[in-house]
């Protein structure tokens, strides 16, 4: 009762600080850049829709608006040989300044019947459909979210959760472990806790929300810039910390509760941390539960602008995740056998450097990806049924390149080298499945070391100012199993109809090697082959309004040498991945079996959407 009326005082106390921030006046402030040569933009008009404040970049691409009532706004950018954009959701509070990072993209000017229109809607030129893009204001109050990242997109079409309370995305009909997270360009294996080994899944995101910027989510017809996955990419872009002081606030969730911290190093540094923790095992164990899950998050991002065209990022997150039983009596030892606990502590942790030159700019980063397994279930004598220990780690250098030829054409290319290192200390003895099938691994005791290489050369270019195309190619070669370098050829294009509706078609190949753990169980898995399937995607876009977004895609999916049991012939593993993949499930997801790429299929769909951007409605607070 103590714990509880102390966590009831501090919400109280959060709640009359937020109610006493409400009071005042905010500033919106920010940089603008060109979206392609990433350079800062001055001159550029920034104003905030239904007011009388405004601002101009200053020749940093910076500017600031002092005076704004708390509430919400709008603000129009716009810039001549530049596409006008307008940003909603931009929440003013006095506690902090509203920090915006805005992207424009050139367009070619017409002397003759020119027509200026605000466009809600950004397109990357080398991402022509199936995009959709989130600010942090759009994912904090979407429906069923929860303030959690991946929630929030489960509500998109062609995007469903393959069980509820979990962040098992299945994306127009692929498995859990067909989709890509990035944060801040980093590889994340994994953004959930209590992660699924081998899938993308978990009961709920340790990304922070407060401290992302914008997502852009892709459902299909991604381009080269993305390989190893067959089905969706989420890149996740995390916000700098605030430059003017220190400032922090403490939070706490329906789950959890944790600090925030943000504020200036030097003059041109800047930080964010966060720190998190459950407070479910003080509520279960309190209420007599068996189960009792524990976990901790961390956060931290260092941003140094070494000059004007030269940054040096450092990220770190981690993830501490617990599991206890509470066998208190017969009854509970026979719940908790059928749990599949999990121990799991990981981490990404990178550097990345960024340098702007003339119509164009690299960026070279290097990476490490951890997570140390300890996973095992029980029978009702407290004898072992299953006990993994695991250890993933993959060290990456990568570069990419960005150059525009013109304002109509560009091209990127890069290059990526993996290191990776993973232990696997297994036991699975005598379990007999559901179907009656023994499965039989006494002992396994091994390390291995692989490499993955990557390289991708894409480009993208607008013709009559109507047409707009990208073509690239990528490469992908793993050592891991006996494969051949794996070329796949990416093609899209979208065509404008009019000024408010154009068409889009894209056509690729995308390969994604073999979970590590796969790999495990037996030599003969070697011979596995990436999956692979070819894609189609045809969209019919609308603007009904210049806020408002109708948009009609049909999409086609053909699977080949997906990974199947050998000795379980039913088992295909697109179909496993969600849950946790335990003795109720026949540790299909595993793979801890002979298996060979005998798996193919196929999916179709269409997807009918309207999207809406907030335009003139603004809430004020007094």
């Amino acid at each position: 009762m103590n714990r509880f009326n102390l966590i009831l005082a501090s919400i109280f106390l959060l709640l009359s600080i937020n109610i006493l921030a409400q009071s005042g006046r905010g500033v919106i402030n920010g940089k603008i850049l060109d979206k392609v040569s990433k350079e800062p933009l001055p001159g550029v008009n920034v104003i905030v829709i239904g007011t009388n404040y405004g601002a101009a970049t200053d020749v940093q691409g910076e500017f600031e608006i002092r005076g704004l009532e708390v509430g919400m706004y709008q603000i129009r950018i716009c810039a001549i040989g530049f596409n006008t954009v307008v940003k909603s959701d931009i929440i003013v509070n006095s506690a902090r300044p509203s920090t915006q990072l805005i992207e424009l993209s050139s367009t070619v000017i017409e002397l003759e019947n020119v027509i200026v229109r605000s466009d809600y809607f950004d397109m990357d030129p080398t991402e022509l459909n199936s995009v959709t893009s989130f600010s942090y204001e759009e994912i904090r109050r979407a429906p069923g979210g929860f303030e959690d990242v991946i929630r929030a997109l489960s509500i998109l079409p062609g995007v469903a959760q393959a069980s509820p309370g979990r962040n098992d995305l299945v994306v127009r009909g692929g498995a859990p472990s067909e989709n890509l997270y990035l944060v801040d360009r980093f590889v994340v294996p994994n953004i959930n806790h209590f992660g699924s080994q081998g899938a993308t899944g978990g009961p709920l995101s340790f990304i922070n929300l407060d401290y992302v910027r914008e997502t852009t989510f892709s459902t299909g017809g991604f381009s080269t810039l993305y390989g190893d996955k067959l089905s969706s990419v989420l890149k996740i872009n995390l916000r700098d910390g605030r430059t003017d002081r220190i400032g922090g606030k403490g939070t706490i969730s329906a789950s959890q509760f944790g600090f925030n911290l943000e504020g200036p190093i030097t003059n041109k540094s800047n930080f964010i941390f966060s720190g998190r923790r459950s407070y479910l095992d003080f509520i279960f164990n309190a209420a007599g539960f068996n189960f009792v899950p524990e976990y901790y998050d961390l956060l931290t991002k260092i941003n140094f602008n070494l000059d004007s065209k030269s940054k040096l990022s450092f990220l770190f997150i981690g993830a501490f995740d617990n599991v206890n039983f509470n066998n208190n009596d017969e009854e509970d030892i026979y719940e908790n056998s059928r749990i599949l606990g999990s121990n799991q502590n990981q981490y990404v942790t990178g550097i990345s450097f960024r340098k702007l030159f003339n119509k164009g700019f690299f960026n070279v980063s290097l990476s490490r990806n951890f997570v140390d397994y300890d996973t095992s279930q029980k029978d009702t004598l407290l004898n072992p049924i299953f006990l993994n220990q695991s250890r993933e780690g993959e060290n990456e250098l990568k570069t990419d390149l960005v150059y525009q030829f013109s304002k109509t054409s560009e091209i990127s290319a890069g290059l990526s080298v993996k290191f990776i290192k993973f232990n696997s200390k297994i036991k699975l003895q005598n379990f007999i499945t559901s179907f009656g099938e023994k499965l039989n691994i006494t002992s396994l005791d091994e390390s291995r070391n692989y490499q993955k290489y990557g390289f991708y050369v894409q480009y993208s270019n607008l013709v009559f100012n109507r047409i707009m195309y990208s073509a690239g190619v990528r490469g992908d070669y793993f050592t891991g199993i006996n494969s051949e370098l794996l070329i796949s050829p990416r093609f899209s294009i979208s065509y404008s109809l009019n000024q408010l509706s154009s068409l889009s078609f894209s056509i690729g190949r995308y390969n994604q090697y073999p979970s590590y753990i796969w790999l495990a169980a037996s030599e003969l898995n070697r011979e596995l082959k990436a999956a692979q399937v070819n894609q189609y995607v045809f969209g019919i876009e609308s603007k009904l309004r210049e806020d408002v977004r109708l948009k009609l895609e049909g999409f086609y999916k053909h699977y080949s040498n997906y990974p199947t049991s050998s000795s379980r012939p039913y088992i295909i593993l697109a179909n496993t991945g969600a849950g946790f993949g335990g003795g109720d499930e026949n540790f299909a997801s595993f793979g801890l079996e002979p298996l060979v790429s005998s798996g193919k299929g196929s999916i179709n769909g269409v997807e009918l959407s309207l999207q809406k951007n907030l335009r003139t409605f603004r809430i004020t607070v007094y």
